[in-house]
């Protein structure tokens, strides 16, 4: 990238900067002051300042919204995985009703016996739920 120096010295009427230029590696063109009381590190102001604020600004953002995403990201995905879990336990309900009306036999429940199948899978469901009803926890008492 060439240097304000060297892009000035094809223009007419263009004057080089006091100073010598550096800094390849940002690219940005920055003036390195060669007259002496300009050493003392004050003279480079507005850079230092404008890399404060870059800097400031980042830890802000990295802080805000770093945990932001984060329960964004845990909301959606948490949201996902029930969507899905309650897909997944209806199909579940359907095919084991369709599996055990596919096996009951006839002559114990009729030819009819959709109900049966219905109640078998009603009564693994009311099973489950009552087996996690007793794992449960008492909730802690209010001091009210």
């Amino acid at each position: 990238m060439p240097t304000v120096t060297e892009r000035s010295e094809g223009m007419p009427g263009a004057r080089a900067p006091a100073g010598r230029t550096a800094d390849g590696a940002t690219g940005r063109a920055s003036v390195l002051p060669d007259a002496p009381g300009h050493g003392d590190g004050h003279g480079d102001w507005p850079a230092q300042a404008a890399d404060t604020i870059v800097r400031v600004v980042g830890t802000v953002r990295d802080k805000t919204t770093g945990p932001a995403l984060t329960v964004a990201r845990g909301l959606v995905y948490g949201l996902l995985a029930l969507v899905l879990a309650t897909a997944a336990l209806v199909l579940l309900a359907i095919g084991s009703v369709r599996l055990i009306d596919a096996y009951l036999p006839d002559a114990v429940f009729g030819e009819t016996h959709t109900w049966a199948a219905h109640l078998l899978v009603g009564l693994v469901f009311t099973g489950a739920g009552g087996w996690l009803w007793s794992k449960r926890r008492a909730r802690p008492a209010d001091d009210r």
